[in-house]
């Protein structure tokens, strides 16, 4: 786990605005969810075989003997809200959207802590295509706005309903069981657990091994294949570009129908930037009448490495302060306080800071050039008494000018 320390905050809080803004415009409203759930519930949700479940979990007992369980993903606590507090009812439909850390006790790397943070988007009651494919265009309509659009390219397949994967898994389990020994460790494991999972290993042997496997898309019924093709035209006529890959399956049991990813090559082997599906079951299983879901996730950490690698950090993010307020002598301080406080109601957007300390104007002035500000305001006993301010470039050569006290907010708003 790693604490984000003050100067990497603004890319953090850039992102929050910019997904905040974007999903806003899409009608999608913000859930806040807790951090703690029963464990049961990841258990039902994500499948008791799976690797989250059985190996990465922080779980817990609390006072009375009950299980928690940091959440590891968002989307079980997300179906358990909408549920519990009877938000599903009479089929009306609901877009929401998350954001927050999740926990799993893996491997770290690279863009990847035990404390990660994701940005989850969720659709209840909206069975056809037309919504999966919204959720697509409003990711890529994030990646233009980052500016990483260039960098990602989208995957897609379909999983088919619960009675088709069931066909498949026994064709596959069969064709792989006879190749038992040429599986990796990690595959035998799964062949009896998961299976489907072994379709995304990293081993290359099990890879080439899995070329003449029986294909999914060979035993999907003809209302997957709908809807699958409903997605690929709305997708076609919105001109996003995209791969089928046979062999996305994506990590939790819920998921059936659309999975996509969105996957990028410039962050090594972790190139997963945003993942999800459709899960139409997972509201039954947890306990609710029917009703159809899709949603995604993406991390927070991959995307902001993925932002700086490619270097489309917004230059503003750079510079956390516009204006540095230096005083000398107590009647500069009372003064500055009162101005800085005029300034702020006049130009509610604009960074000042007001030295604190005291010090000589030599020793504000490097603090000033230090804090990255534009402009250092310049107020000593001479100043008060005209009722004037000085104001000095920091990052050219101009000279100060001199200002009276009402003409300031004005000016600056011309400059910065």
């Amino acid at each position: 786990m790693n604490d984000i320390l003050p100067a990497d905050s603004a890319l953090w809080q850039y992102l929050d605005r910019t997904v905040a803004d974007l999903l806003a415009g899409y009608g999608y409203q913000q859930i806040r969810l807790p951090i703690v759930e029963p464990t049961e519930l990841f258990k039902r949700s994500i499948g008791e075989v799976t690797d989250i479940v059985e190996k990465e979990m922080y779980t817990f007992d609390d006072r009375n003997g009950d299980s928690l369980t940091l959440r590891p993903e968002g989307t079980a606590g997300c179906v358990r809200a909408m549920l519990q507090h009877g938000l599903l009812g009479g089929g009306v439909g609901h877009k929401v959207w998350y954001t927050g850390p999740m926990f799993r006790h893996e491997r770290p790397q690279k863009g990847r802590y035990r404390q990660f943070h994701q940005i989850g988007v969720e659709t209840f009651n909206f069975a056809g295509p037309d919504v999966d494919a919204e959720l697509i265009v409003l990711s890529w309509r994030l990646w233009q706005r980052l500016g990483i659009s260039g960098a990602v390219k989208l995957e897609l397949n379909s999983l088919g309903s619960s009675e088709d994967r069931a066909r498949y898994r026994d064709d596959l389990v069969a064709y792989l069981q006879a190749r038992f020994d040429q599986l990796d460790e990690d595959s035998q494991r799964r062949l009896a657990s998961n299976p489907l999972r072994i379709l995304d290993s990293k081993n290359p042997d099990t890879q080439a091994l899995l070329v003449e496997a029986p294909k999914l898309a060979d035993y999907l019924n003809e209302e997957a294949r709908a809807h699958f093709a409903g997605l690929r035209k709305l997708l076609d006529a919105v001109g996003i570009p995209y791969e089928i890959n046979p062999r996305l399956v994506r990590g939790l049991d819920y998921y059936g129908l659309t999975v996509f990813e969105w996957v990028t090559d410039q962050l090594g082997a972790q190139g997963t930037v945003c993942a999800g599906g459709r899960y139409d079951g997972l509201v039954t299983q947890l306990g609710g009448k029917p009703a159809p879901a899709v949603g995604f996730a993406m991390g927070m950490e991959r995307l902001l490495l993925l932002i700086e690698t490619l270097e489309q950090v917004p230059a503003e993010l750079a510079r956390q302060v516009d204006v540095y307020l230096v005083t000398l002598g107590e009647a500069a301080e009372l003064a500055g306080l009162r101005l800085a406080e005029q300034l702020r109601d006049a130009l509610p957007e604009l960074r000042l800071v007001v030295h604190a300390g005291g010090g000589s104007f030599k020793s504000q002035f490097k603090k000033a050039d230090k804090s990255g500000a534009l402009f250092a305001l310049v107020l000593g006993e001479d100043e008060v008494s005209a009722e004037q301010i000085g104001l000095k470039p920091l990052r050219s050569g101009a000279e100060q000018e001199n200002l009276s006290w009402q003409a300031l907010p004005a000016r600056l708003a011309e400059i910065i």
